[in-house]
């Protein structure tokens, strides 16, 4: 079973604040062109997407200089929505992470640093969540210095609580880009 983890791309689709908003117009169509087009515009950061190293490194990798690898793997979900404020070691199990996709369901909180150093130090290969940020800047850098790519805006976490899954989020070949949009999924094996 595969379980569609991405926000749709339209021009309802919600950015971040600043961000540019998406425009989705008509460029051919088949009555009139012999073939059917849409014209995108947006940024690199619209909808479920991942973040890339340079986004917040100076002279860290871009999304076309990481290894595919790190775009898939072994995923977890864990769910943190009943706390408050940030997210904070004493709500996540203390092990069990290395080499792994790690997603937080958060119903909108953000990690603090101390997670995000201990996701660091346990080898962790990617971290997403539900929410628009995973965390402030330090907690981007915390990340994205060891090369740990971030996925944000990631859907449907909550039917993954408790099972089996490889992730897959692979991003665009984008030349230079400081992350790209993703259509993230689970594959999910036998329990």
């Amino acid at each position: 079973m595969i379980v569609d983890l991405s926000v749709p791309i339209s021009e309802d689709t919600s950015v971040y604040p600043d961000d540019p908003p998406v425009s989705v117009r008509l460029w051919a169509v088949i009555d009139r062109d012999g073939y059917y087009m849409n014209v995108l515009k947006m940024g690199e950061h619209t909808g479920t997407h991942v973040d890339a190293p340079a986004h917040f490194v100076p002279d860290g990798k871009t999304i076309d200089e990481m290894p595919l690898e790190r775009f898939m793997g072994e995923g977890l979900v864990l769910d943190v929505r009943n706390g408050d404020g940030k997210i904070r070691l004493d709500e996540i199990p203390d092990s069990g992470y290395y080499d792994r996709i790690v997603l937080f369901l958060t119903g909108g909180r953000e990690l603090s640093p101390e997670v995000a150093l201990f996701l660091v130090a346990e080898g962790v290969k990617a971290v997403g969540t539900d929410a628009m940020s995973i965390g402030d800047e330090a907690v981007h850098r915390i990340l994205l210095s060891e090369e740990v790519p971030i996925f944000e805006n990631l859907v449907n976490l909550d039917s993954l609580i408790g099972r089996r899954f490889t992730f897959v989020g692979l991003p665009l070949r984008i030349e230079g880009g400081s992350g790209s949009p993703v259509r993230a999924v689970a594959i999910i094996g036998r329990d």
